[in-house]
């Protein structure tokens, strides 16, 4: 037996006065023990005699407020508050309005910008940063710009020290936002991100024109089925690694990480960012024959490549002559570069004209599209354009091919093209589509200044919708002028299905001969004065 554990009255505090019924024996079971009823308005407190004493009060201890003290309203609101209106989330920063600059700093800010730096070279001037380059710019050109430079295969001078009728003189700069991708630190500054961002974007359509120009000439023969399969060997995103590291380029894009450890998913974004802007860079500041020597020989891309070759099809059998410039060999890109037209040449771009247009084409000369559409659709587009020739027999010839370009245009695949695979306008639609998409990125880089390359990238794919660029080639009532096989005519001219891709690759098919025949200045009056892709142009209201 041991000793029952007594609940005594506490003792504590004497100066309260706790009256409570004799000492409860703790032995008993629970359910045998009755409190006594206590009064709710008298705290009680009991003590074990086998537990040590509680601390005894502090002189800081709340008192117990009284019911109507306004300290116990005011706690009681707040709660009622934090129930009924809870806290708000606050927006992120850039979300949060900022008040507009005042005139006079707005127009030391453009003044000062870069952009309005150049008036001779507006493209180049718009991928220049927005705002100038600051210590920590300049440090990563001091310790970097060398090695990058070397790598590429350019004089070690800065650029700086040219003249200013020579775009070259901003390499320096462009080439130190080509590299800055936006996984690296240095991207969280606005002006270089928006300005990697713009070289990027611009340099994808730069390259993408470079390899279907030289692709066209130097397989004269092939389709642009096979040659899209080519470019995709060689610049496709899951190769851009590779051809970075072949051109010792890899510290600079990654400096702390090894490329070949690397994820698909880690690497791969950057390193196409790095590789499209380099050469926006390069075709902003030397032009298109640079691109194709950096493009092969500093990044050592093979046409040749197993990785490039494209898939086996049935071939269809092509017994057209092609011209005779590439009938003895395969052109190689140097080529590319050396070639430069004669001073009376016929067209801006001879050999690609001969490569996309077959000397064949002849045989249709006199027939009845050349009298009944031809003058229509040389009427609508404003051809022949004026030029200034020696000779009026050069004027004259220039007039018959372009006449034999525009009924190409016009010649449907289901016409000849199973005994005569070249003679459709696939190999010019294919010149057109990519020199359309550079036309309208030089655009949108001059018109919107201070706009992202992401955002330009959204408003191009937008402009430039394959059923917008049918659909203005049918407004111009053109459509009623392509030559189909007479199967498929009813089919092609009464199901929008087939109509509607047909009418945007002869639109397409038509800029690449506006840019073989007069050069890249008549794509842009067919795409904003003739065609208006921008539709900013008033319309004729009809009664």
């Amino acid at each position: 037996m041991g000793f029952p554990t007594i609940i005594q009255p506490s003792s504590f505090y004497p100066d309260q006065k706790l009256f409570l019924s004799p000492p409860i024996d703790l032995s008993l079971p629970l359910f045998h023990l009755k409190f006594p009823k206590l009064s709710r308005h008298f705290p009680v407190q009991l003590s074990v005699a086998t537990n040590p004493p509680p601390p005894p009060p502090s002189s800081t201890q709340p008192q117990q407020v009284a019911p109507n003290s306004p300290q116990r309203l005011l706690k009681e609101l707040a709660q009622r508050k934090k129930t009924a209106f809870p806290k708000k989330k606050v927006p992120p920063r850039q979300f949060i309005l900022k008040p507009p600059l005042d005139d006079a700093k707005l127009t030391q800010r453009f003044l000062n910008s870069p952009q309005l730096s150049l008036k001779s070279f507006p493209l180049l001037s718009s991928c220049l940063p927005p705002s100038p380059l600051n210590n920590t710019d300049k440090t990563w050109i001091d310790e970097y710009l060398l090695e990058a430079k070397q790598a590429l295969g350019y004089p070690l001078q800065p650029s700086d020290q040219l003249g200013d009728d020579n775009p070259a003189k901003h390499f320096d700069t462009l080439l130190y936002l080509a590299f800055q991708h936006p996984a690296c630190e240095r991207s969280k500054a606005r002006h270089i991100r928006n300005g990697h961002s713009r070289l990027s974007f611009l340099g994808g359509y730069v390259i993408e024109l470079a390899l279907a120009e030289y692709f066209l000439q130097r397989y004269p023969r092939e389709s642009p089925g096979p040659m899209r399969e080519r470019v995709f060997g060689l610049i496709g995103k899951r190769f851009l690694p590779s051809r970075i590291k072949a051109a010792s380029l890899q510290n600079l894009v990654f400096p702390y990480d090894d490329i070949d450890k690397m994820l698909r998913k880690d690497k791969e974004p950057p390193v196409k960012s790095v590789f499209w802007a380099l050469f926006g860079a390069i075709f902003l500041c030397f032009g298109l024959p640079e691109v194709y020597r950096v493009m092969f020989e500093a990044f050592g891309l093979d046409p040749e490549d197993e990785s490039c070759q494209p898939k086996l099809r049935r071939q269809l059998e092509d017994v057209d002559y092609v011209s005779a410039e590439f009938e003895t060999r395969q052109l190689s890109w140097q080529d590319i570069i050396a070639y430069r037209p004669p001073p009376d040449a016929l067209f801006a771009h001879p050999r690609l004209f001969r490569a996309c247009v077959p000397p064949g084409m002849h045989r249709f000369r006199g027939n009845i599209w050349d009298f009944d559409s031809k003058p229509k659709i040389m009427e609508c587009l404003g051809y022949p354009r004026p030029t200034n020739d020696r000779i009026p027999e050069i004027t004259e010839a220039r007039n018959i091919e372009l006449g034999l370009g525009l009924q190409l245009c016009f010649l449907h695949p289901s016409k000849y093209k199973f005994e005569h695979p070249r003679f459709c306008f696939e190999r010019l639609e294919y010149v057109g589509q990519k020199i359309q998409d550079l036309v309208m990125a030089e655009r949108l880089l001059m018109k919107h200044l201070d706009a992202p390359g992401r955002w330009l990238h959204e408003k191009h794919r937008r402009l430039l919708m394959n059923k917008f660029c049918g659909r203005y080639l049918r407004d111009r009532h053109l459509h009623h002028h392509i030559i189909y096989d007479e199967t498929v005519q009813d089919r092609f001219e009464h199901n929008r299905k087939l109509r509607n891709p047909a009418t945007t690759a002869v639109q397409q098919a038509m800029h690449g001969l506006a840019y073989t025949v007069y050069g890249k200045p008549d794509v842009r009056r067919l795409m904003f004065e003739v065609f208006d892709f921008e539709q900013i142009q008033p319309k004729e209201v009809k009664n």
